[in-house]
């Protein structure tokens, strides 16, 4: 199943009226545009660690040694560019030092290190007084689809051996060795609307430009 495919799935369960056949991918890239302005989308909490490991009724179900731990948040807004960023950025984040011991010049991949993955729809809370609200969280039927597939993406992309996890759901023990420690948020920022001032401001910053000059259509 393509990422296309599955975002499909993903917004048919969350609303079967409104996403029905050819009319699926179009509405998925409004529902992409609308959850971007909200704000509200896919987060992750990278930690390089010396070793890390998920614990559910007393049995060990994911470990690694050295490498990344990542905690993943998936809002109900999310759909494959979100999560095709993360993925991208999981695995070619620079978090580790060279031969040379000059920090911040490998990513995981390039040290062959693993990858430990933990579902936490709590990431996605908002706070409502002193309680957390998780509306914004996908639904579980639709975030396992979603996180299932996020995680065949990491596989595709590095090794499959490498990309370990928890248990979907579950209430788990983590534990985490960090290492620096070294914390690192991923947040898909919304992008502005207002492309015309990005537009003017580099027309502005031109030193062909010349002080009071408009572009005029002919």
């Amino acid at each position: 199943m393509s990422l296309s495919q599955l975002t499909c799935q993903v917004k048919r369960q969350l609303d079967p009226q409104l996403f029905q056949g050819s009319q699926c991918m179009v509405v998925h890239r409004i529902a992409s545009y609308s959850g971007a302005q909200l704000g509200q989308e896919m987060k992750a909490i990278i930690q390089r660690v010396i070793k890390a490991s998920v614990t559910v009724d007393n049995e060990t179900v994911g470990s690694i040694g050295r490498g990344l731990c990542v905690l993943v948040g998936i809002s109900h807004h999310d759909t494959e560019k979100e999560m095709e960023y993360i993925v991208r950025k999981i695995l070619n984040i620079r978090l580790f030092s060279d031969e040379s011991d000059k920090r911040w010049m490998k990513s995981v991949m390039d040290m062959g290190y693993e990858v430990l993955c933990i579902s936490q729809f709590t990431l996605e809370a908002r706070l409502k007084g002193n309680k957390p609200d998780f509306s914004d969280a996908m639904a579980p039927g639709a975030a396992q689809l979603f996180y299932n597939q996020f995680l065949e993406a990491l596989k595709t992309q590095y090794k499959p051996d490498k990309i370990q996890d928890g248990k979907f759901a579950a209430y788990m023990q983590v534990h985490i060795q960090n290492d620096g420690p070294v914390t690192i948020p991923l947040e898909i920022k919304p992008k502005r609307e207002d492309g015309d001032k990005g537009n003017k401001k580099k027309e502005a910053s031109s030193p062909n430009a010349k002080p009071g000059a408009t572009n005029k259509e002919s």
